[in-house]
């Protein structure tokens, strides 16, 4: 038996585990003609992406006056960059949905979840932690309402 190489077009949206059949280009069979090439496709994992079928999921790190005051910001997509409203009071761990923004196979096309990540500064701020401390008046009810332990 002798090796060939063989081109293959892996079509766009294929998945970990996805099989594609090249007729004609596997080993023959006892004396017979050549069968199929069975190749199952391993898709190597995104560093930002997360993916669940079609869907995707990102977690997108944002500043506290971004999700405090709200903000539009740019967020990748396999379309390419498209701005995203964050809403003002937007929570750590909120996810917002862009529709038809995730993975496309066919005529399909999965939606691209961002999960808020709000990032408090790395550097000392006295005066930041001033104002904090200030707007513990603020919450409507306590933060932690209803853990026990």
């Amino acid at each position: 038996m002798t090796e060939q190489p063989v081109k293959i077009r892996v079509p766009p949206g294929a998945d970990e585990g996805s099989r594609l059949r090249v007729a004609g280009k596997g080993a023959p069979g006892h004396g017979g003609p050549p069968g199929d090439l069975i190749i199952e496709t391993h898709v190597r994992p995104h560093p930002y992406f997360r993916r669940e079928g079609l869907d995707l999921h990102l977690r997108l790190p944002v500043t506290l006056a971004e999700a405090l005051g709200g903000a539009s910001v740019e967020v990748p997509t396999p379309q390419g960059s498209v701005k995203l409203t964050i809403p003002p009071r937007t929570q750590s761990g909120a996810r917002l949905r862009l529709r038809e923004r995730g993975v496309q196979r066919g005529d399909k096309k999965g939606d691209l979840f961002v999960e808020i990540d709000v990032r408090l500064p790395d550097k000392d701020a006295p005066d930041l932690l001033t104002a904090a401390r200030e707007a513990e008046s603020t919450y409507s009810k306590p933060v932690r309402e209803g853990i026990r332990l």
